[in-house]
């Protein structure tokens, strides 16, 4: 038989005000998006407005919320009178208030700024290019232009059929009650993938690149020149894939019976050749163009660096004057107010208090983002004078947050999807961060710094012997650095550089 049984116990717990979290949401985003979420807060918010402003608005006294609440275990009567009461006493000394705005532009505004609007690109998408040259195909019969726009809608971003053609018959059954066999899909396909550019439609990179020899077989031999190479090269794709992936160009010397000359020729064609054959049709809404807003502005100013915030995206916001014109109104009536009007009362100060809560939440976003900027220029102040990533000091999130007085998430926060600009161009925050490394001397030197001289001696290697990384590794600690093979292949990975055997070249 279950025994129930009641105890008592302490617990400590942190929770986060609205408040808190609205702020933190705020810092993550950029100054890009800032504008979007201000336009969904105005359209959210009737209290809360654009506009100019002249002064900062002096805090007002908070009325609690549990003070409304405890007025619903009251009589009538004195609930209507404590009520009345409390809202007398905050609008008395919130109207007092004037004028009701906000002052977000603070004195390091960047005043040489314009207003900027990006182009909007009105263009053809890839997608509609195919199916213009659907257009000027002889096809047959109806069925066979609902396949081949089925066939085309579900060619990817990088110009890849990845769906089979019995995926296609089923998706024309499911989605228009066609009825096609496979072998009739695979037949409109082959036309397609003669559409430009060449090696459309293809599965996989392997049908890709033997697409775009076929056509350029066609292209040499019409021209009357000598296509023996570009047969070579497509025996070399349709026979010896793996081999030519792998870079193991000693097998295909035996296999095809080659001298290195051949090979190299060969070769050549092949890698003239567009893995991705979509990325060649550069206009298009489907290649957007990502605008990038920086979210800081660093000037050198006969060299002292002067940091200041874009404020760009951030309008300046102020409590809508209806809002306050109707607390007036209520606070000047001399009848008896009936319990609608206090609800609407009620209403009108709760969107106002959510009003001052937003502008003080994009206050106190900017003063943040100021702070942890500033911070990481003074410990960067070298690098952001010459623009030497060798002068980068090893910084981590820790080290910003001792200057600051911030927590760690809170300078997170700021460094994610922000942006600065510079004398030498626009640099991501989180380029700035970087761990340090100690050299045989005792002196810790940023990783970046490591990086670059990494990949100035893979760039300097001779591509018929690539270095390994256990010779990569030789040579760094013959610099000075002490390091390990293992980090060594970390950072040429962060690098995107391959291994020694990909790196290759006859």
């Amino acid at each position: 038989m279950a025994v129930l049984r009641q105890n008592m116990g302490q617990k400590l717990m942190q929770k986060l005000s609205p408040q808190q979290i609205q702020l933190m949401k705020l810092l993550q985003i950029p100054t890009a998006t800032l504008e979007q979420r201000v336009k969904e807060e105005l359209e959210a918010n009737p209290a809360l407005e654009e506009g100019e402003n002249e002064e900062d608005l002096l805090e007002s006294p908070q009325v609690s919320e549990e003070t409304y609440m405890e007025q619903e275990y009251k009589e009538e009567n004195n609930e209507q009178e404590q009520e009345s009461f409390e809202l007398d006493e905050y609008l008395e000394d919130y109207l007092e208030e004037d004028p009701v705005s906000y002052k977000l532009k603070s004195d390091n505004f960047y005043a040489e700024e314009d207003d900027f609007s990006s182009p909007v690109i009105v263009e053809n998408s890839f997608h509609d290019y195919l199916e213009e040259q659907l257009g000027m195909l002889d096809l047959q019969h109806p069925i066979d232009h609902e396949i081949a726009l089925q066939i085309i809608g579900s060619i990817d971003e990088d110009g890849y059929l990845r769906r089979d053609p019995v995926s296609i018959s089923n998706d024309l059954l499911f989605s228009k009650n066609i009825e096609v066999s496979p072998a009739e899909v695979e037949k409109v396909l082959r036309r397609i993938q003669r559409f430009d550019p060449p090696g459309i439609g293809a599965s996989d990179l392997q049908e890709c690149l033997l697409l775009q020899l076929k056509f350029r077989l066609s292209t040499v031999v019409d021209s009357g020149q000598d296509g023996r190479f570009v047969r070579l090269a497509s025996r070399i794709i349709e026979e010896y894939f793996e081999e030519f992936s792998k870079k193991h160009f000693d097998k295909l010397q035996r296999y095809l019976e080659l001298n290195e000359d051949e090979l190299r020729s060969a070769v050549e064609e092949i890698l003239k050749l567009n893995p991705k054959p979509a990325s060649g049709y550069v206009s298009g809404s489907n290649n957007n163009t990502n605008y990038i807003v920086p979210d800081f502005i660093i000037i050198n100013r006969d060299g002292e660096l002067e940091l200041t915030l874009n404020s760009r995206n951030a309008p300046d916001l102020r409590i809508n004057d209806q809002y306050l014109d109707m607390l007036r109104t209520y606070k000047e009536a001399n009848q008896r107010r009936k319990k609608k009007d206090r609800e609407a009362v009620l209403f009108i100060k709760q969107k106002i208090d959510s009003a001052k809560w937003f502008i003080d939440a994009i206050r106190q976003r900017q003063e943040t983002m100021y702070r942890t900027m500033y911070a990481i220029l003074q410990y960067q102040y070298d690098y952001f004078l010459t623009g030497d990533t060798m002068r980068l000091k090893p910084m981590i999130l820790k080290d910003v947050a001792d200057i600051t007085g911030l927590d760690i998430s809170t300078i997170s926060r700021v460094a994610n999807s922000k942006f600065v600009q510079t004398e030498f161009g626009i640099k991501r925050l989180k380029s700035f961060f970087s761990e340090s490394l100690q050299t045989e001397d005792g002196e810790e030197v940023s990783t970046y710094e490591v990086k670059k001289i990494l990949s100035e001696i893979i760039e300097s290697e001779s591509k018929r012997k690539p270095l390994s990384d256990e010779k990569l590794k030789n040579i760094l600690q013959d610099k000075g650095y002490h390091i390990a093979r293992r980090t060594v292949a970390k950072y040429r990975e962060q690098l995107n550089i391959p291994v020694a055997r990909l790196r290759k070249e006859l």
